[in-house]
């Protein structure tokens, strides 16, 4: 299951953002209630704030980014 902050992420840039500050522009939260990681804060100007199911539309692709990103920072490592 893809992390919430790629998927953001990924709806930044489908959306001409592709610059996110995750201390200032989204501000995400878990409450320890069981209930995951949510969105606390939205700060991105000219982005809507992403509803359950935009960010469940980018689980796929966040999939694939964070096996992308693992995959290049091993062969970062081994360089």
């Amino acid at each position: 299951m893809a992390q919430l902050s790629t998927k953001i992420s990924l709806y930044c840039k489908a959306k001409g953002k592709s610059d996110i500050d995750f201390t200032k522009d989204v501000l995400l939260q878990d409450d320890s209630d069981g209930k995951g990681v949510y969105i606390k804060e939205w700060n991105v100007s000219g982005v809507d704030k992403p509803s359950d199911s935009d960010l469940s539309s980018y689980e796929t692709a966040g999939n694939t980014e964070e096996k992308n990103n693992t995959v290049r920072a091993t062969r970062r490592a081994a360089y």
